[in-house]
C-alpha cells in the first residue's frame, strides 16, 4: 500500500528525526538521492548544463548540495538565487565544486540602474529575468528548488516568473520535494506552477503529488528514503498497488456456486439510453459476478438479452419497482435510467432494499433533488464526476475540480456515504478512513460509457462481499488498467477486464 501524508505530518516526522540525527544529515541524504536521480535523468553528466532555481528554504539547500555533486562530476552548474535568503553552506559547497551563481536580485538591480542611467527608467526587473531565461532555455536539466512543502497559495515574484520560465526549458525539469506552486498537502494550484518531468520527494509521499491538479504538475514521482518511516503517523491518503488489489479481489474456491460468488442487480437503461444497461451488465459479468439480475423496460431489456444471455432478466413496466426481481447481494442503480417520474419510482424501490446500493449517473441527479433518499440502513456507494457532485453539494463544479480532496471528504461526511469521485484523479472517501487515490487512471477513459462499465464492475465487487471503500478502490484500479491503452471505446474496457483480473491473480501467485 502506498501511503501519503499532509504537510504537518511530514514536518513533525522531520523534526523528530532531526532531533536524533547529526546536524545536516537529513539534507545530505536528500541531496545525495536528488543528485543520483538528476544524473540518471541526464544520462551523461560530464559536459551537461544544469540550472538550479534556488529559493530560501531547505529544498533550495538540497538543490545546491545536489548541484555541487553534479559539478564535481563535470557538469556546468548555474544557480539562480531568487529568495531573500539562501542556504549558506549549500551555496559554498556549490562554489567550491566550480558551480556558478547568478543572484537574481543583483542582476535586476544592475539592469534597473543601467536603464535609469540611459534614461529608460521602466526596465526594472528585465535584466534579471533575461539572464534567467537564457540559462534555463540552454540547460539540459533544470532543478526547481524554489518553494518546498511550506508553500501555500499563489507564488509571489520573482518565483512566479521563474516557474513560468521552466515551461521554456528544452531539457528535463526536476522538482525538489514538490513542484513550486503546488500545495503539498492538497494538490491545489493557485496560479503559476512548475510542471516537472520528475519530482524527487523525500521521506514519504505528499498528498499533493498524487491528487490533481498537483499530480499533473509532478510528472514521475521518485521517493528518496531519508529515514522518516518510524516517525510517521497513520497516513491521510493511500493508494492500492497491484498486489493490494489482487488480495482484495473475491476469489471462488472449490465450494463456490453462482450464489455464493455474489448476485448483483442492475437497474439501468431506458428507452433513450439502452447502451448504458448493456455496458453496466457487461462490467458486472466480466468482473466475475456469480449472477447478474437485470431489471429494466422493454428496449434495454431486448439489448441486454441479445448481448448477455447469461443475465437473468426481469422486464419492468414503466414506473414499476424491483420487488419481483429476486434476491441480490448488491444493486447498481442509475446508468442511463433517466430522471423522470418512472425512473424515480425505480430508484426509490432500489434504495428501499436492505442491501448495498451503488448510485451512479442519472440516479445521482435524482438523489440530488432529494438527498433523504441516501439515508438508509444499508451502505451506499456513490460514483459522481465533478458536475454530479456539484449538484449534490451545491458547489460550483470549478471549485470541486480545483479542490478535489476537500470536496470528496466533505461529501462522504455530509452525505454519510462512500464516495468515488471520478476524474483526472479518482478519489475514494469514507468518513474515518484515509482517502484512497487511484494511480492507474488513463485519459483514454474519458469517453462515453466507461463510467457505466465502472459501475457494473464495482457493483460486482460489492456483491462479492467487499465493503464500499474496498469495492470502489479496487474497481477504480482495475478499470484504470483496462483502459490504459487507447484509443478505445467503453466496450474495449469490458472486454479487457478478465485479462486484467487474471494478470493480477497470476502476479499474486508468483509473489510479484
Amino acid at each position: 500500500m502506498l501511503t501519503a501524508y499532509t504537510t504537518d505530518q511530514i514536518r513533525a516526522a522531520e523534526a523528530a528525526l532531526m532531533a536524533r540525527s547529526p546536524e545536516g544529515a537529513l539534507m545530505e541524504r536528500a541531496a545525495a538521492g536528488l543528485a543520483a536521480i538528476c544524473a540518471g535523468t541526464l544520462g551523461r553528466v560530464y559536459g551537461s548544463r544544469v540550472v538550479l532555481l534556488i529559493g530560501g528554504g531547505d529544498n533550495g539547500g538540497d538543490a545546491l548540495y545536489a548541484g555541487a555533486r553534479l559539478a564535481s562530476r563535470g557538469a556546468r552548474v548555474d544557480a539562480i538565487l531568487a529568495g531573500s535568503r539562501v542556504h549558506g553552506a549549500g551555496l559554498e559547497a556549490l562554489r567550491r565544486a566550480g558551480g556558478r551563481v547568478t543572484d537574481l536580485r543583483t542582476a535586476t538591480a544592475t539592469a534597473t540602474a543601467t536603464a535609469a542611467t540611459a534614461g529608460g527608467g521602466g526596465a526594472g526587473g528585465i535584466g534579471g529575468v533575461a539572464v534567467a531565461g537564457e540559462l534555463v532555455r540552454a540547460a539540459d536539466l533544470v532543478v526547481d528548488g524554489l518553494v518546498g512543502i511550506g508553500g501555500a497559495g499563489a507564488l509571489r515574484e520573482p518565483y512566479a516568473t521563474l516557474a513560468g520560465l521552466t515551461a521554456e526549458a528544452a531539457g528535463a525539469v526536476v522538482a525538489v520535494d514538490v513542484p513550486s506552486g503546488v500545495d503539498a498537502g492538497s494538490g491545489q494550484v493557485g496560479g503559476a506552477a512548475v510542471r516537472a518531468d520528475v519530482t524527487v520527494t523525500f521521506g514519504a509521499y505528499k498528498i499533493g503529488l498524487l491528487v490533481d491538479p498537483g499530480a499533473e504538475h509532478a510528472g514521475r514521482v521518485e521517493l528518496v528514503d531519508i529515514g522518516l518511516g518510524p516517525h510517521l503517523p497513520g497516513p491521510e491518503a493511500t493508494a492500492l498497488t497491484g498486489a493490494d488489489a489482487a488480495l482484495l479481489l473475491p476469489r471462488p474456491d472449490a465450494g463456490s456456486d453462482k450464489y455464493s460468488r455474489g448476485v448483483v442487480g442492475v437497474a439501468a437503461g431506458s428507452h433513450q439510453y439502452t447502451g448504458a444497461a448493456v455496458l453496466a451488465v457487461g462490467g458486472a459479468i466480466r468482473a466475475g459476478a456469480g449472477m447478474v439480475r437485470y431489471a429494466g423496460v422493454a428496449e434495454p431489456v431486448a439489448q441486454v438479452r441479445a448481448r448477455w444471455p447469461e443475465a437473468v432478466i426481469t422486464p419492468l413496466e414503466p414506473g414499476e419497482g424491483i420487488e419481483e426481481v429476486g434476491r441480490v447481494q448488491a444493486w447498481v442503480l442509475g446508468p442511463g435510467l433517466g430522471t423522470g417520474p418512472e425512473a424515480l419510482a425505480v430508484a426509490r424501490s432500489v434504495l428501499a432494499s436492505d442491501v448495498p446500493v451503488l448510485v451512479d449517473a442519472d440516479a445521482l441527479t435524482l438523489v440530488s433533488r432529494d438527498r433523504s433518499l441516501l439515508r438508509r440502513a444499508a451502505p451506499v456507494l456513490i460514483t459522481p464526476h465533478a458536475g454530479e457532485l456539484s449538484r449534490l453539494l451545491d458547489v460550483p463544479r470549478a471549485r470541486i475540480e480545483a479542490r478535489r480532496l476537500e470536496h470528496v471528504r466533505r461529501a462522504a461526511a455530509e452525505l454519510g456515504v462512500t464516495v468515488l469521485l471520478k476524474g483526472s484523479t479518482t478519489l475514494v472517501a469514507q468518513e474515518g478512513r484515509p482517502v484512497r487515490v487511484n494511480l492507474t487512471g488513463s485519459p483514454w477513459l474519458a469517453t462515453g460509457g466507461t463510467g457505466d462499465v465502472l459501475a457494473g464492475l464495482a457493483g460486482a465487487l460489492l456483491a462479492g462481499g467487499l465493503d464500499g471503500y474496498d469495492a470502489a478502490s479496487c474497481a477504480a484500479h482495475l478499470h484504470g488498467i483496462a483502459g490504459r491503452h487507447g484509443p478505445l471505446a467503453a466496450w474495449d474496457v469490458v472486454e479487457a477486464l478478465p485479462a486484467v483480473i487474471r494478470s493480477l491473480a497470476d502476479r499474486l501467485r508468483e509473489g510479484v
